[in-house]
């Protein structure tokens, strides 16, 4: 019935999965939960091997990195069964009746997403930047959600049924960080297939700190120019795109690129301080996603500025 898929890197995994595992066989369902480690040669994996004690459960540590999309695209590979749960290894269960909650949702669609909380309290000062984004722009309910239910999927916390996902998977040609979720869910828009938001959520464990999320976010914006350039996403499917194809048409890239370069050791003293602001954040993301286009047009030719 369902496979639960736990990617992990560098991570202690075993209390996710004891919880997990207490809850399906409350449940009565036959399942498999499969965690897999990319390669982090980490020491927490002595401790992920006690994951193989429990019934129906195993846990791998790859000993060649393959990129955390195809660490998901293979744990679907061996997946036995028609559901495929997918969770992230520091994700937090909150809910006693979790998977329950899910098997009661299962008829009728075909892909469900529970959505994902961040702590109430930001842990450090830190964390502060990642934390606020996940908390105020992230963290959304239902109903919330189903307004926009493919561009509001994130695969941290979602039920596919194997044989949609078969269809589509992870784009293993990003190698970097971000938007595996666009990707995805852009190609189950064309396919049409039913999406469920429901109210099920899990917690942000790992929350990255302020320069390791910058980082992160650089990337992150440079798979999606690199998305939306190879035509596997439409403008109008992620809004800061539709906003840069609008800059690229009214002309004013080079401004922008410019007074991004001007202004960026500002804007980056800002998010890595100790109060970082979400409307910085947001014009450092389309200032830099302006900036990494203009370097590639300059490099290869391309659109006039």
């Amino acid at each position: 019935m369902l496979s639960i898929l736990i990617p992990i890197y560098n991570y202690n995994v075993y209390p996710l999965v004891q919880e997990l595992h207490k809850q399906c066989l409350e449940c009565g369902i036959i399942f498999e939960i499969l965690c897999q480690d990319d390669a982090s040669n980490s020491p927490l994996n002595q401790i992920n091997e006690a994951v193989n004690s429990l019934t129906n459960s195993s846990f791998v540590a790859l000993k060649k990195n393959i990129a955390h999309r195809e660490n998901r695209n293979s744990l679907a590979a061996k997946a036995k069964y028609d559901y495929l749960l997918f969770i992230d290894g520091d994700s937090i269960i909150i809910s006693p009746n979790y998977i329950q909650i899910y098997i009661s949702n299962l008829c009728n669609f075909e892909v469900i997403y529970g959505g994902r909380i961040h702590p109430k309290k930001c842990p450090s000062e830190n964390q502060k930047l990642r934390w606020k984004y996940g908390r105020f722009t992230e963290d959304k309910i239902a109903i919330n959600r189903s307004k926009k239910p493919y561009q509001s999927i994130l695969f941290n916390n979602t039920i596919i049924k194997k044989s949609c996902f078969d269809k589509v998977k992870f784009d293993s040609d990003l190698k970097k960080y971000g938007h595996d979720d666009t990707q995805l869910s852009y190609q189950l828009s064309l396919l049409k297939i039913s999406v469920l938001h429901i109210d099920n959520p899990i917690k942000h464990g790992a929350i990255d700190t302020n320069l390791e999320y910058i980082i992160k976010t650089k990337e992150s914006l440079e798979n999606l120019l690199l998305l939306y350039d190879d035509q596997k996403i439409d403008r109008d499917f992620v809004r800061l795109i539709k906003l840069y194809v609008f800059i690229e048409k009214t002309k004013v890239k080079f401004i922008i690129t410019k007074t991004y370069s001007v202004f960026s050791k500002f804007i980056l003293k800002n998010l890595i301080g100790e109060n970082p602001n979400l409307l910085v954040f947001n014009i450092f993301r389309i200032g830099y996603l302006c900036s990494i286009s203009s370097k590639k047009q300059g490099i290869i030719g391309g659109r006039n500025e």
